[in-house]
């Protein structure tokens, strides 16, 4: 890789979660040299005046390139470049690909924020020999989905002192009092738009996962069962519904990665969300039920996409979330894993105990502004690893989940540095 390059190129700057990148690079990235890149110059030095303003530095000197998605020449010229592209320009089911692709062939690694299941193991199963032949790490997921959950379950494993069999995961979250505005929506529309297709062609996954892993995990025991469609959780005492993010499948794909490449027991998992009370929970299943039958249909997606306020509650919008309901909102992820103490450790990953687990460790992961802080702090997180800590990651490249990536790097530890980052501590050990 040629040392004139730029470390970093944020793509997709003068988008939503793209401005918000720009602002955490000047913290997250200070002492590299690092530029953005988008279709618009005026839009992208827009964003640099607006974010440096709000970081108080003046980034006026930061490298400018112009790149179109509907350009691949001019993608390939922008990944040569930089040492990794930082890709925020969703959603990735339209966008992603041939950015992706074109950061392979320059020898560029890829880090971006999809919560698009179908996507990301779309382009393992297109990419991942490639991405190996040429040293490039290619990583999704590395935002709010599913930095939290995939990172919690390896921070879990490393201090849970024996061998874990599972882990639940419990999402809350919510607005912090104080603030001079009211109630605003919580997703920009690239976001609902993502949702919407997302869940639209959700039934395509099962033909690419029996082509990505043709060869079935063996089954490990006791099986963890999901719980009710509903329920009260006694470990956050909220009432709880499956989460239909990303994480699930994320955490899957990392943990079948490390017991295939380290031969590590694979951790199962499931995952939930709670919320105040059932009539909420309730409300939820209203709103998610109707988005379900109408994102199946494809005037039920236009209107869907037309009306992001109406069908979402509110949670939607075309003009995002305001910068203070960004900041009050705050996010706590909690892990029951449950094993077996280190003694009773087996001599190979595929043996079975004979015994039912013993041994419980709670932890959590926690943070402020998921969506557009502990996001666009965690994405240039996970590029920053990937320059100073490549020597750590598997397999010198690949298309990975991102524990299957930074299980044995510091990135936990870099995401405790920041405002906007993630806290990782340890609840209860029994």
């Amino acid at each position: 890789m040629s040392a004139d390059r730029l470390d970093v190129i944020i793509f997709g700057a003068s988008g939503f979660t793209g401005k918000y990148t720009v602002f955490e690079a000047v913290t997250v990235l200070n002492g590299l040299k690092w530029g953005i890149a988008g279709r618009s110059r005026e839009k992208l030095e827009s964003v640099l005046k607006q974010m440096g303003d709000k970081a108080k530095k003046d980034l006026s000197q930061v490298p400018i390139f112009i790149a179109d998605v509907n350009d691949e020449a001019s993608l390939l010229e922008m990944a040569r470049r930089a040492k990794i592209v930082v890709n925020t320009a969703g959603p990735y089911r339209f966008h992603g690909e041939k950015v992706l692709s074109a950061c392979i062939e320059a020898g560029t690694h890829h880090v971006d924020v999809s919560g698009e299941p179908q996507y990301m193991e779309t382009m393992q199963l297109k990419y991942d020999s490639r991405a190996k032949e040429k040293g490039v790490y290619v990583v999704s997921a590395c935002g709010f989905d599913s930095i939290p959950a995939d990172l919690g379950v390896i921070f879990a494993e490393k201090n849970f002192d024996g061998t874990v069999n599972s882990v639940e995961t419990f999402l809350e979250s919510g607005l912090k009092e104080g603030g001079s505005g009211g109630g605003s929506a919580g997703l920009n529309y690239g976001t609902w738009e993502s949702a919407v297709y997302g869940l639209a062609h959700s039934d395509e996954l099962r033909g690419i996962r029996q082509q990505l892993f043709p060869v079935r995990l063996p089954k490990f025991f006791p099986v963890l069962k999901p719980r009710p469609l509903v329920f009260r959780s006694t470990e956050v005492n909220k009432v709880c519904l499956p989460f239909p993010g990303s994480d699930r499948s994320v955490v899957m794909r990392s943990q079948r990665f490390l017991y295939e490449q380290d031969k590590k027991r694979p951790v199962q998992m499931q995952a939930y969300v709670g919320f105040p009370s059932w009539i909420a929970a309730g409300v939820v299943i209203l709103f998610a039920s109707i988005f379900g039958l109408m994102s199946k249909f494809q005037i039920g997606r236009t209107l869907l996409l037309k009306y992001p306020g109406l069908f979402s509650g509110g949670l939607a919008s075309r003009s995002g979330p305001s910068e203070d309901s960004m900041e009050r909102t705050y996010f706590r992820m909690t892990f029951k894993a449950v094993g077996w103490p280190k003694g009773d450790r087996l001599a190979e990953s595929s043996d079975q105990y004979t015994e039912p687990p013993t041994k419980t460790l709670m932890v959590r992961v926690s943070g402020m502004n998921p969506g557009y802080g502990a996001t666009c702090v965690a994405l240039l997180s996970t590029a920053l690893t990937i320059l100073r800590e490549s020597d750590k990651m598997p397999n010198n490249g690949g298309v990975l989940a991102p524990a299957a990536a930074f299980s044995k790097t510091s990135l936990i530890s870099e995401l405790e540095k920041h405002e906007h980052g993630m806290k990782f501590e340890i609840l209860a050990n029994k």
